[in-house]
């Protein structure tokens, strides 16, 4: 996601329509007043200098965990590089320890229409980009219009009830919606990055490049090494430092982002101190691997902080545009072919949790059979679904089958054997076959090895439903064009929605994003009920609607079958050199926070 992006939308309450108010969030609740001097949880006085490195834990739009070949992040082609964002500065940005709420970053106000679909953003008159021109609307207006038309198709379509965007004069920019927005498009809107119109003037937009962009944000772009690292070095001359929404942010002179194709050389790599934080995603490593001298020493440290954002879905994800993923009874027999309890003990050493929702850990999970709220959301829908929908969406939710954790539970496989007989499947000399005779095979498609050893037995047990199966590395430009094409069978995603989710509903679940390539929506669900459902949730006056309408939607998904369920945690596993310090304020709920709100250690400081 864009620095400071969220995704959603509306003013604060009590705030009378036209008035400019200094903050958005989606239900009009802000916790900062207008004078605000900083955030509550970073530290103001925090120390400015040194180093940051890691390994990058998220990638959006285009972007790669083991690779970058291109400085454009924001569209399409090549491999864009993690970090960007920080060079570009966007209207508003996210206060971390609220669900929604954005504050002034460029913008220091914004008005709203009486109907919600005019926003006209009044921006700081002392915004410059880094070569010292003036920031003015009508970049703004050139930036969003540009992303709407030639940005990243998940940008584009986020952006589709975006009617336009125009300037009045350099200090107000003006964004015009559907009345049919979604509500959260807005805020997305407001989070996107500013471009320089007069850079992008004599420059396209459209390719992929190693040119350095002409940004405004807190960094610029330093020394860098396609597919290896990429340094961003802190503007000492930022127009934006002394912002309130930026006190006690930005506080390392480098950021730097580490790439490394294998995990298990990422992890050597930072025992031999080439990066200086590192987020564990392999269980073994965190319980076997974090045995050596720097950290028996003091000089690394490790933490383990609480996650409580949603963790959204992983799994494999099954491409319905495959015909022989087309039957859910196909989908619901590999479920059973895969043994978490067996790879949660021998592999993970018990650290994670099932998951069985695409709202995992988040109370918009669906849990029993429906209560008072849902079932009488269920009824509103009428004769739009059948009594047979109306009794799924109303009972207990399909969650993934739990083994006897032997590694090849019997009685699973004979129930994904059922299934695939009732789906017209039947053993031919061994092999799986459909009543043309054709065997059914399946290709894991993965652009890093870290879960072929969690997927080997899972491609065992499938032989034994007499399904061949195989695992495939490929190179990760390769594995990006393939997903943006949609030609795979199954791959591992973890997709999360965020705490008030909206239009991102429609791009990893709505029917339009099943066709739109370079979407999230891998397996191309294309479901009627599935889009009334969004436009439910999308629809939503208040929390309370939207948790029930969000609950009611992931019943109808879980009930598809499209993916099979993997695991998750909701906890950071962190280690670090001993050379940071981080507030003292309680962490933010909603977000990580790092390396935004942590800075060089100094003796001062400890």
């Amino acid at each position: 996601m864009p620095r400071g992006a969220f995704a959603q939308e509306t003013a604060p309450a009590g705030a009378p329509a036209g008035a400019e108010r200094h903050g958005l969030s989606v239900f009009g609740d802000l916790k900062y007043p207008t004078d605000f001097a900083h955030f509550d949880y970073v530290d103001p006085a925090a120390p400015k200098g040194g180093t940051f490195s890691q390994i990058g834990p998220t990638a959006a739009f285009n972007q790669s965990f083991q690779t970058f070949n291109s400085l454009n992040a924001y569209i399409l082609r090549g491999d864009g590089a993690q970090g960007i964002d920080l060079t570009f500065d966007t209207l508003m940005t996210r206060a971390n320890d609220e669900p929604d709420a954005i504050y002034g970053l460029v913008a220091q106000s914004v008005s709203v229409s009486p109907d919600g679909t005019v926003y006209r953003f009044r921006l700081r008159p002392q915004a410059r980009f880094h070569d010292g021109s003036k920031l003015t609307a009508q970049d703004v207006a050139f930036s969003l219009n540009l992303l709407k038309t030639k940005g990243h198709p998940i940008i584009a379509q986020n952006l589709r009830d975006l009617i336009g965007a125009e300037a009045e004069g350099d200090d107000i920019a003006v964004l015009r919606f559907a009345p049919t927005r979604a509500r959260d498009v807005p805020l997305f809107a407001a989070s996107l990055p500013i471009f320089s119109k007069a850079y992008y003037s004599v420059k396209p937009f459209d390719e992929s490049t190693l040119e350095t962009p002409l940004g405004s944000g807190p960094y610029k772009v330093g020394r860098l090494e396609p597919g290896r690292y990429i340094e961003y070095q802190r503007d000492t001359g930022y127009w934006g430092s002394d912002l309130p929404v930026n006190v006690g942010v930005n506080n390392f002179d480098v950021v730097r982002y580490e790439y490394f194709r294998d995990r298990e050389v990422g992890f050597e790599a930072f025992k031999a101190r080439t990066y200086l934080f590192r987020q564990e995603f392999t269980s073994r490593t965190w319980a076997t691997g974090y045995d050596f001298p720097a950290l028996r020493e003091g000089r690394v440290k490790q933490a383990v902080l609480p996650d409580r954002t949603p963790s959204g879905a992983q799994g494999w994800f099954l491409n319905l545009r495959r015909p022989y993923f087309s039957d859910p009874r196909v989908r619901e027999a590999l479920s059973y072919a895969f043994d978490f309890e067996w790879t949660n003990k021998n592999l993970m050493f018990d650290a994670y949790r099932r998951t069985t929702s695409f709202f995992e850990n988040s109370d918009l999970k669906a849990e029993g059979p429906a209560g008072p709220d849902e079932v009488a959301l269920i009824e509103t829908l009428g004769g739009r679904i059948t009594p047979e929908e109306a009794a799924v969406l109303k009972a207990a939710p399909w969650s993934p089958p739990v083994s006897d954790g032997s590694g090849q539970d019997r009685t699973l496989l004979r129930k994904g054997t059922q299934l695939l007989r009732e789906a017209g499947w039947t053993i031919r000399d061994g092999r799986l076959v459909d009543p043309q005779g054709k065997g059914l095979t399946i290709e894991f498609l993965d652009d890093e090895g870290s879960l072929e050893r969690h997927t080997a037995p899972f491609i065992k047990n499938l032989k034994l439903l007499g399904i061949e199966a195989h695992f495939r590395l490929v190179d990760p430009p390769q594995y990006q064009r393939r997903l943006n094409e949609f030609d795979f069978d199954t791959t591992v995603r973890r997709f999360s929605v965020s705490t008030v989710p909206g239009e991102s509903l429609r791009n990893y679940f709505g029917s339009v994003s099943a066709k739109t390539p370079g979407s999230n929506n891998l397996s191309g669900i294309s479901d009627p009920l599935v889009d009334l459902l969004i436009e439910q949730a999308i629809a939503a006056p208040n929390r309370a609607a939207l948790r029930t309408a969000c609950r009611v939607l992931d019943r109808r998904l879980r009930a598809g079958r499209y993916w099979v369920p993997q695991w998750y945690s909701a906890e950071f596993r962190i280690a670090f050199w001993d050379e940071f310090a981080w507030p003292t304020a309680e962490r933010p709920t909603y977000a990580r926070a790092i390396p935004e709100i942590w800075s060089a250690r100094t003796r001062s400081a400890g």
